[in-house]
């Protein structure tokens, strides 16, 4: 598969959003994703597997996160290998043609089971127990949403929010790893929550007016 025909296809399951005339951040991402997945479909590696590859480094975050400042450290770099099994499986699944209903479904369980994680290390690295439900509730009143308002037929993806998954992923990283700088993991958990939040304000509006 080629790069303009992997793009058009990732244009279609992204709500239409063409990753070529994307800023350059973005677009790379999108490339290098590509590149790996058609690797990683050259050596028969299935979306499932790389899915669950990256739940497993989630899940380690919490447990780094047990180990103090080094484990936090560890824990940072964990997020950021999660997030590029994130990106990898759908790669992998458009690149050897396995793109399908049930992957989309694991994938974003997958996603969903990935944040609580992340939010337990906030918990641990001393963030309050109840801000860090109110955060990863709010992430799940987003996506559930963005679901709902796709099964009562907004067909397009309806808004990029503030408070989308690579914001999730960001605040995760950036927690974990200015913990280990000592700064309080309450302001990244209140963080999330904010963004969260406004990103909710921001879908509603958009799937009010495409449900009208």
């Amino acid at each position: 598969m080629t790069w303009d025909e992997y793009a058009t296809a990732w244009s279609k399951l992204h709500g239409g959003f063409d990753p070529r005339a994307a800023p350059g951040v973005v677009r790379g991402w999108v490339l290098a994703a590509y590149k790996i997945g058609s690797w990683l479909g050259g050596k028969r590696v299935s979306p499932l597997a790389v899915t669950i590859a990256g739940v497993m480094l989630c899940l380690a975050v919490p447990l780094a996160a047990l180990g103090g400042r080094a484990g936090l450290a560890i824990g940072a770099l964990l997020v950021l290998l999660a997030a590029m099994a994130d990106g990898l499986d759908g790669a992998v699944a458009v690149v050897s043609g396995r793109v399908s209903r049930a992957g989309f479904l694991y994938d974003s369980v997958a996603d969903r089971v990935g944040e609580l994680a992340w939010l337990a290390a906030f918990w641990i690295a001393g963030a309050p127990g109840p801000l860090v439900v109110a955060a990863g509730a709010a992430s799940w009143l987003h996506e559930y949403v963005r679901a709902r308002a796709a099964a009562g037929g907004m067909t397009e993806i309806g808004a990029v929010t503030v408070g989308e998954r690579p914001t999730r992923v960001s605040i995760a990283f950036s927690g974990l790893v200015f913990a280990v700088l000592g700064v309080p993991m309450v302001v990244f958990a209140a963080g999330w929550l904010l963004m969260q939040l406004i990103g909710f304000g921001q879908l509603i509006l958009v799937a009010r007016r495409a449900l009208r």
